[in-house]
């Protein structure tokens, strides 16, 4: 089980220091998206056919970037999962481009996919801080992907700062609620 990284987030540049480390990487959950899972036959080519963010997600997602702006993340290296509920999270951001990453894809369909999601994941952040110089990692995915990396709920639009091993296992975390 990982320890909880003890740290305020009163001084701005805190978090963006330890975005531009190679031990940092930030995961959030996608904004307000009401409902659970998605409805029969959706397909990911098809927004119309997902669950997708309501006005309020949207709002969230951009005062999430504000926030994360207002901390010293200026921009960064963004991925996100394929289902459009995230790809608008990552793009109403404004932190840079949103490159559509199949590790941060949800397995809330077939959760005896967890294990091999998890690893996929690790194997994808393991690789991505090796070669991300000072930019911020962030990863825009489902709560299912969270939980199975960190072992806890979050709640729409929360984010995970999550100090990880050279095998992208985390080791410490702290959970940042999704600021209003």
């Amino acid at each position: 089980m990982a320890s909880t990284i003890s740290y305020t987030t009163a001084q701005a540049s805190e978090l963006s220091d330890q975005l531009q480390s190679p031990e940092y990487v930030l995961l959030m959950r996608h904004t307000l998206a009401p409902g659970i899972g998605d409805p029969a036959n959706y397909t990911l080519d098809d927004c119309k056919t997902q669950r997708n963010l309501s006005d309020e997600g949207r709002k969230q997602a951009v005062a999430v970037g504000n926030w994360l702006k207002k901390q010293g993340v200026q921009t960064a290296n963004v991925h996100t999962s394929a289902w459009c509920r995230c790809k608008d999270t990552a793009e109403l951001l404004r932190l840079g481009p949103a490159t559509v990453e199949p590790a941060l894809a949800s397995f809330f369909d077939d959760m005896a996919q967890a294990k091999a999601q998890n690893q996929k994941l690790e194997k994808f952040i393991a690789t991505q801080l090796k070669n991300k110089g000072k930019q911020a990692l962030i990863l825009v995915t489902h709560h299912v992907n969270i939980y199975e990396f960190m072992g806890e709920n979050i709640a729409s639009g929360d984010m995970v700062v999550a100090k990880v091993n050279s095998n992208g296992k985390m080791v410490a975390y702290k959970l940042i609620p999704r600021p209003n």
